[in-house]
């Protein structure tokens, strides 16, 4: 049952990227003893004009793994200090790729308040993408491992699926290109999904 679960999540990830993603939310993500349940995950497609995508530009030794194949982690350092994990999807060659943005500790609570010692709620300890990377100790080390077999981070499939009106579909976040894109899915009502902050332009 469980290969057969991991077999479909497999397919859904290697299909069109906004139903993989879509098909994300309430998978679990386990990584450095830690488990967290995913609540609010990002969409970006590769070389098609997605101008927010870290593809947007064709292939680079930082995005490579972005190009495929499905099922692999594209892990990235922004801003200086901080890490986020993307889920590959789609075609082998077609670069796209699932910010995982927001999740629920399930497993591992204690491990996650002694990564995010400044957080006070545990319902924000995974609230946001480096957050979360933070809560389960993912780095650099993480780019480019395989999530659907029993390596140090694993993805697995919910034990139900979410039904579609449960589903909430908007903007993504804090991007300056096609920042307007309904390519942000998350689990209505859920308290670990991160506040929406649309991109505001510098003055010059």
């Amino acid at each position: 049952m469980v290969d057969d679960a991991r077999t479909d999540l497999a397919a859904l990830l290697a299909g069109p990227l906004v139903p993989a993603a879509r098909g994300l939310l309430n998978c679990t993500l386990s990584a450095g003893g830690v488990t967290v349940r995913l609540t609010e995950v990002e969409a970006y497609a590769g070389t098609g004009g997605d101008a927010a995508s870290h593809a947007h530009r064709g292939r680079t030794p930082r995005n490579s793994v972005m190009f495929g194949p499905a099922g692999y982690a594209y892990v990235y350092f922004t801003y200086g200090m901080y890490w986020c994990m993307n889920v590959v999807t789609g075609t082998e060659g077609e670069a796209s790729a699932v910010l995982l943005r927001a999740g629920e500790v399930v497993d591992g609570l204690d491990l996650a308040r002694s990564r995010r010692t400044a957080v006070r709620r545990d319902l924000d300890l995974a609230r946001g993408p480096a957050r979360l990377c933070a809560a389960l100790g993912v780095d650099r080390a993480a780019y480019g491992l395989f999530l659907l077999g029993d390596g140090p981070v694993r993805l697995a499939p919910p034990t139900e699926p979410v039904p579609a009106a449960a589903i909430v579909a908007g903007p993504r976040v804090g991007v300056t290109g096609a920042h307007d894109l309904p390519w942000r899915f998350w689990l209505s009502g859920d308290p670990t999904v991160s506040s929406y902050r649309r991109h505001v332009p510098r003055n010059p």
